[in-house]
């Protein structure tokens, strides 16, 4: 049989799932994507990456190259239940779109390789998920390549995320034999037919028999270990049922306690229905969700997710279609209707919506309004940005936006034709309001416009779509990363007296300050001056200075990161003293207290996990010696090797074309941040200053 869902009957907000697909890049995202379109009767074909035939990856690029680049949303229907998906990117380089993603998003779908499971990039985005506070469900992908394992795959869930899995299926066979699975809540086997769309259910096959009963064993006692009542009933039964089952792995999802896996094979449509039948399950609904707080006339309120109450709304994406600007909303309460008039509720200015879309990528079904719980995408709104809360007139309530990664890359970039200069500018501001994650400047010293953004490859997308998508032809310079300065040994009692007098109301400001490290690269103000001789509201301008003064640093311009600046004394006058001037005098005692401490420079650095054939091991490690990496492990198996090992970021520019040269085309890396490390002096000294 095929598993086909019932047409959606309600419009309740426990009906509603929004969910993405999070994964490190090539583990299966958009191809589960597809084959979850296709089960719900979403699509009548099932569309292929290598085919450059899948809905979510429609963009040229995306197709191009045969990787997800930008956060796609596609709805569905399944049981009754609309299911919104967003499938996000598995690249290192665009963990910005993941970011805006998750911050609306009520659960997740995690998926790992069968073979290589846990991969450096599915940790960084599972630990963006824990940060938002997002359920997630497992499940385990490729059960058909070669090499693949589950039970290695689990391991390693629990390993290197520290997670509890509750794994609830068992495999019918392994790699090209994979056919189905066994439901250890069910104790029911599930086959799908080769060649075929449906499967059939049947009794747990002899073979099987034993070991699916002891892992049901072994799924009941974690599952009484982590939850109250699921104890008291195995205590008493030594057992549980499968209603309490059930409703125990709900309650553990919610709460954060358990993963709950399951495994298939996305790209032969194999586990795709019970899958969804566990998204509905155990992963959140909107009302499920707790009420979204907002600050509001200088207070915190909260807003709960009733349709019938004030509308309420945060922008997570904005993209430029033929159809004009689309602006995507996850709507938290209330009512949007067409033609209605919205409130920016951050900065007072009203705009109206124009048309709403239901999105399926880069297709739309306009639809008369959005609910509490929906995600939609509306046409009419001109100043709306990324992390932009919009409200009702009259009820503002301004939510927290999506947070913004610092770029580590830049790169120079001119118009190949002096009279596409301003077509140049505009194209650039259109990427930057598109993607929060690209920032461009102007060099004061060398007048270049410079764009800067999470990697090589975000860069050189970026720089496609200006040629493509504006049809302007660039000139893009040699990739940069960006530098920090940090303090190593800071001053103490640091005085600056701020005395100005030009005729009229003159300035006058006397601080005291200490600066010392920071172990994290931050920045840490704090006053600890009694008897007010800094009144508060002049320490907040002694405070604005400082962070002024941390644009650029001592050592070559860079910015000043990990720093504590503590204000212990001061003086005022009665008639020149003003925010004005202790702002100034802020500014101009922290640049002379780093001039008089000891700084170091400090650089981006990636941990990059490099599988190569085992013939290749030596060549690899010597190339990442010259590009000053630390090898911090190597395993091998197989016949091939992975290495890891930490590197500089500006050492890894034209990495790949190296890496499949030394191994013939055989060697693949990927990368993930792994945070700032100071630059060894030699290097410092041939950098030029920013």
């Amino acid at each position: 049989m095929r598993a086909n869902g019932r047409p959606l009957t309600t419009t309740s907000l426990t009906a509603v799932r929004n969910l993405g697909i999070l994964a490190h890049v090539d583990a299966g995202k958009t191809t589960l994507t597809e084959r979850v379109l296709f089960a719900t009767g979403a699509t009548h074909k099932r569309g292929e990456v290598h085919a450059g035939t899948t809905v979510t990856d429609y963009d040229p690029q995306e197709r191009d190259r045969g990787i997800t680049i930008f956060a796609a949303a596609v709805s569905c229907t399944w049981d009754g239940h609309r299911v919104n998906l967003i499938d996000t990117p598995g690249h290192v380089d665009f963990s910005d779109e993941v970011e805006r993603s998750l911050r609306v998003l009520d659960g997740a779908v995690a998926v790992f390789d069968a073979v290589a499971g846990v991969e450096p990039q599915s940790e960084s985005v599972w630990r963006q998920a824990d940060r938002h506070g997002v359920p997630r469900i497992a499940f385990v992908n490729k059960l058909d390549r070669a090499g693949a394992d589950l039970d290695t795959a689990v391991a390693s869930i629990r390993e290197r995320l520290g997670a509890v899995p509750l794994v609830v299926q068992l495999p019918i066979g392994r790699e090209d034999a994979f056919t189905g699975v066994v439901d250890l809540l069910a104790m029911r086997a599930l086959h799908w037919h080769a060649g075929s769309d449906t499967y059939e259910t049947g009794p747990v096959p002899e073979p099987l028999r034993e070991e699916a009963d002891r892992r049901r064993r072994l799924l009941e006692e974690t599952v009484a270990e982590l939850h109250a009542d699921a104890l008291e009933e195995f205590c008493a039964t030594s057992a549980l049922t499968g209603p309490t089952l059930t409703r125990a792995l709900r309650e553990l999802t919610l709460r954060g306690d358990g993963v709950v896996v399951l495994c298939g094979s996305a790209y032969r449509n194999r586990g795709i229905e019970p899958l969804l039948d566990a998204v509905l399950a155990y992963l959140p609904s909107p009302a499920d969700m707790p009420p979204v707080r907002g600050m509001a006339d200088g207070a915190e309120q909260e807003r709960a997710p009733d349709p019938a109450g004030p509308f309420t709304a945060l922008a997570f994406k904005v993209t430029a279609t033929a159809t004009g600007r689309l602006t995507y909303l996850r709507v938290y309460a209330g009512t949007l209707r067409k033609g209605a008039t919205v409130l920016d509720a951050a900065t007072g200015r009203t705009e109206r919506v124009g048309r709403i879309l239901r999105v399926q990528a880069d297709r739309h079904e306009e639809r008369e309004e959005a609910v509490a719980g929906d995600i939609v995408a509306v046409i009419g709104l001109k100043a709306a940005r990324a992390g932009t809360t919009l409200c009702a007139p009259g009820a503002g309530l301004v939510l927290e936006p999506p947070s913004v990664a610092e770029p580590v890359v830049s790169v120079a970039v001119e118009a190949r034709f002096a009279g596409d200069t301003g077509r140049l500018s505009a194209a650039l501001a259109r990427l930057a309001e598109e993607d929060p994650s690209l920032v461009v400047r102007s060099d004061a010293e060398t007048g270049q416009t410079v764009l800067s953004g999470m990697g090589e490859l975000h860069l050189e997308v970026a720089a496609e779509k200006i040629r493509s998508g504006h049809g302007v032809e660039v000139v893009v310079g040699r990739p940069q990363v960006s530098y920090r300065e940090t303090v190593v040994r800071g001053v103490t009692g640091l005085v600056y007296r701020h005395v100005k007098q030009d005729g009229g109301a003159g300035q006058f400001a006397h601080v005291v300050v200490d600066v010392e490290p920071l172990e994290e690269a931050a920045f840490e103000f704090r006053s600890t001056v009694v008897g007010g001789r800094v009144p508060q509201e002049y320490a907040r301008a002694v405070e604005a200075g400082c962070r002024d003064a941390l644009a650029e640093g001592p050592l070559g311009g860079h910015p000043v990161t990990g720093l504590r600046v503590t204000l212990t004394d001061g003086a005022t006058h009665s008639k020149d003293s003003s925010e004005m001037a202790f702002r100034a005098a802020g500014r101009f005692a922290l640049r002379e207290a780093l001039r008089l401490s000891a700084v170091e420079l400090l650089e981006p650095v990636v941990e990059v996990t490099v599988t190569v054939p085992e013939d290749g091991v030596g060549g690899v490690l010597g190339d990442l010696a010259a590009r000053r990496g630390r090898v911090s492990g190597s395993t091998a198996g197989s016949g091939t090797a992975v290495i890891t090992a930490t590197v500089p970021l500006a050492e890894l520019f034209g990495y790949a074309s190296r890496l499949r040269g030394r191994t013939r085309g055989r060697g693949t890396f990927t990368t993930r941040p792994a945070g700032l490390a100071p630059v060894p002096a030699s290097v410092a000294a041939a950098l030029p200053a920013r």
